[in-house]
């Protein structure tokens, strides 16, 4: 695997750059993991907080929005004044908030606790890959610790039920907070002895109304896909936010496409490595995040496994993920970026079609390999797209470059949940309201069941003895209809991605840049210092 070119670091940099990794993959562990650590708390809060349905689905989801609408603008922030600032402002804002919502006493302030989390991750994740770029000049070296840096990442949101699952075995709701101060306070040491500062030289003004509306396009959009499966998708508000959401994406574009410094280049979407890259990235974490949310509930609701027991399972796709990404730079050297990426996504597709054949009995050995199919697609085919997105660009755009291949992974995400809890919540009650005793039920009983299977193993206990099994019988089918619909529409998707990859990614870097300039710098890249410090 090689980048358009090389070029030079300081020597006292290239000596610890091994240990700048180590720091930055923390980091990246810590922000990505609190995406998925809170799932598992959601019980607890119900019980603690007095939390309802849909004040849990904000819990989640408030991180995700505030995140994702500041990628782009934090991106630009570290790019202009210092990937090393944005790192230290962000991790400590992180710690600050994560004490904060720790510390909450009702599920409104919750929200507001969680959506400040974002602010600081947004910060920390764009700035974690820009300054890896810039710290490694060898370009295998640095598709080498791309790798694991997309393996961290990826075992992160594997991990955080497992976490969650035994601080919660152990402590109170709001433990899955406070776990990030230790973490955080020695990622904090580590970046200010070890990482090196790098920024823009050009340093040319901060682009002010590319920056709101990047904001206020990526919120919109974001907030109307969280939104959709509680309003409906076909509905007016949908419609609505869609269109708004639309019109300012577009507004967005054409001001950066007018602006002499844009904060975002959108002419580097004429690179087809850049923009191939970018849809693979967003096919394959739709794809993750759809599983993590249906195969938590699978084993808590179905299996009637613990918090602790169902996060322990699925450590096998946080192994392979961690396995593939670290291999996948070298299996790019020998047949290329489109046969791994491709064929990566052409795996997650298998899987998802082999989950949706899951029952109640199944045995955990079956869970397990489609679970190992599932990672090994994801390791492929994460780190050669995201090397393929940090090669597109000059040295001196790699926090936008990092920004927008952590946009496509949170958007990815984010529609995974959306879409496949909306496809799943429909066949879910559809099939329930199509049982033989479900409609016979008082109201009072077919609401909750409807809402989740939780609340239907609450509605069981209240039912005469005669009739539980029967009713928990229809609940279990009712939910794996769901279950495999919505795995089969995600297997669609994730082969949609791996055609489209097929179609559009270069065979290698080298094809892709053979004398091309960079769209995003205006010519073609030369080598140069970074500054440093």
């Amino acid at each position: 695997m090689q980048l358009d070119t090389e070029f030079h670091i300081d020597e006292e940099v290239h000596k610890r750059r091994w240990s700048v990794l180590a720091v930055l993959c923390l980091a990246v562990f810590v922000t990505v993991m609190d995406g998925t650590i809170v799932n598992v708390a959601l019980p607890s809060l119900v019980t603690d907080l007095g939390a309802t349905t849909r004040e849990l689905q904000w819990i989640v989801d408030a991180y995700l929005l505030v995140f994702t609408g500041l990628l782009l603008a934090a991106g630009s922030f570290g790019d202009r004044y210092g990937r090393r600032r944005a790192l230290l402002f962000g991790l400590t804002a992180f710690l600050g908030t994560s004490v904060l919502a720790g510390s909450m006493t009702s599920p409104g302030s919750l929200i507001v606790g969680r959506g400040l989390m974002g602010i600081g991750a947004a910060l920390i994740f764009p700035a974690t890959l820009a300054v890896l770029t810039n710290t490694f000049a060898d370009p295998k070296e640095r598709a080498a610790a791309i790798g694991i840096w997309s393996a961290m990442s990826g075992v992160a949101v594997a991990a955080g039920p497992i976490v969650g699952g035994w601080l919660l075995e152990h402590f109170w709701w709001g433990s899955v907070f406070f776990v990030n101060v230790p973490l955080i306070a020695i990622t904090l040491v580590g970046v200010a002895a070890v990482v090196p500062e790098s920024s823009d030289e050009s340093t040319p003004p901060l682009d002010w109304r590319g920056l709101v509306l990047s904001i206020a396009a990526i919120g919109t959009v974001v907030f109307t896909i969280i939104e959709a499966p509680e309003w409906g998708w076909v509905s007016a508000n949908t419609a609505a936010g869609a269109a708004l959401g639309v019109a300012l994406v577009a507004a967005f574009v054409w001001w950066e496409l007018r602006v002499p410094h844009p904060m975002f280049p959108v002419r580097i979407f004429s690179n087809l490595r850049f923009s191939a890259a970018s849809v693979s990235i967003t096919a394959a974490f739709f794809s993750l995040f759809g599983f993590v949310f249906l195969i938590t509930q699978y084993f808590q609701l179905v299996r009637d496994y613990t918090p602790l027991q169902a996060g322990v399972r699925t450590l096998p796709v946080a192994i392979a993920i961690a396995a593939a990404s670290v291999a996948a730079p070298k299996v790019v050297e020998s047949v290329g970026t489109k046969v791994v990426v491709a064929g990566g996504l052409g795996l997650m597709s298998a899987s998802f079609l082999w989950i949706s054949t899951a029952s109640a009995v199944t045995a955990y050995v079956e869970i397990v390999g489609q679970m190992v199919v599932l990672g090994i697609g994801l390791g492929m085919t994460a780190a050669p797209a995201t090397e393929s997105i940090m090669g597109s660009l000059s040295a001196d755009k790699a926090g936008v470059g990092s920004a927008v291949n952590d946009t496509t992974r949170e958007l990815g995400g984010t529609l995974g949940v959306a879409v496949i809890g909306s496809v799943f919540n429909s066949v879910y009650v559809g099939a329930l309201r199509a049982g033989e005793l479900f409609p016979q039920l008082p109201d009072i009983a077919r609401g909750p069941t409807e809402d989740s299977v939780g609340a239907a193993t609450i509605v069981a206990e209240r039912m005469p003895d005669g009739l539980v099994s029967a009713y928990l019988g229809e609940v279990s089918d009712a939910f794996l209809s769901g279950l495999a619909v919505a795995c089969t529409v995600t297997a669609v998707v994730a082969a949609a991605g791996a055609l489209f990859a097929a179609r559009f990614l270069p065979a290698r870097a080298e094809a892709s840049q053979a004398g091309a300039p960079d769209p995003a710098a205006g010519g073609a890249r030369e080598p140069g210092v970074l500054p440093t410090t």
